[in-house]
């Protein structure tokens, strides 16, 4: 039975673990040819593409530091010769590298803004091409509630994030007259190796800040990035779809 989308190719960042990982899957459910990139964990990003070959459609997974220009190259060409042109691009790479501001070192802020941001530029440059063209794409990238309302010892991670909400917001104006959207999903706490390995009582703390009492599930968030990339998402551009359990509320 096909998906809908059935048809399209995706490519996800940071597709190995996490959110990413469950994003290809649920893409992969609904019919689409999935490549995800990883940057060291390709065992796990072998586990992500049996997972998303299980679902019927094809599948591959590259090595990518989407911080460097050429790896993007070689990620977007690997893509095309396999799978075909990217139709749907999920910008999800990125890493932390907190520290308070009076001790963080300019290299780690530096870093977190090269991978975070910089990367969903490349991506969607790259993407946007042949979008354009066809006239037809969609560019979801991930936020984060940090990105929304900033949070201690995270001053890199927060200044990239919010900054993925104005490229997606600027790229909107850009290539909305061509049948592209672009939107950026911005989750809240969501269950993970980290957030299962913080104490009691700092979970409790982040528990209390949730209306819904509970973290959320990387399946949700992928939830929604299906939704944005299918049908539903046809005449939505330039949002911020907070995934958080009522915390941005």
């Amino acid at each position: 039975m096909a998906g809908i989308l059935t048809g399209r190719t995706a490519l996800v960042t940071g597709g190995s673990r996490g959110i990413g990982r469950a994003i290809a899957i649920a893409l992969a459910a609904e019919g689409a040819d999935v490549a995800l990139c990883y940057a060291g964990r390709e065992d796990a990003a072998q586990e992500v593409v049996e997972r998303c070959l299980a679902q019927g459609g094809r599948a591959a997974a590259f090595q990518a530091d989407v911080s460097r220009e050429e790896d993007c190259q070689r990620l977007f060409s690997q893509t095309e010769e396999q799978l075909g042109s990217v139709d749907i691009l999920i910008n999800n790479a990125g890493i932390t590298r907190d520290g308070l501001l009076l001790r963080m070192k300019a290299e780690d802020f530096d870093r977190v803004l090269e991978v975070n941001l910089r990367g969903a530029f490349l991506c969607s440059r790259l993407a946007a091409r042949g979008m354009l063209k066809r006239r037809w794409g969609r560019i979801i990238s991930l936020s984060s509630v940090v990105g929304l309302h900033g949070n201690a010892g995270q001053a890199n991670y927060a200044a990239s994030k919010a900054g993925v909400i104005g490229l997606t917001k600027a790229l909107a104006k850009e290539l909305g007259s061509r049948g592209v959207t672009v939107n950026a999903i911005a989750p809240g706490f969501i269950r993970t190796d980290m957030t299962e390995g913080l104490p009691e009582g700092i979970r409790e703390g982040l528990l209390g800040a949730i209306p819904l009492g509970r973290l959320g599930e990387a399946e949700e968030v992928a939830r929604a990035a299906v939704f944005l990339a299918g049908p539903g998402g046809d005449y939505i551009t330039g949002q911020v779809l907070a995934v958080d359990g009522g915390m941005a509320g």
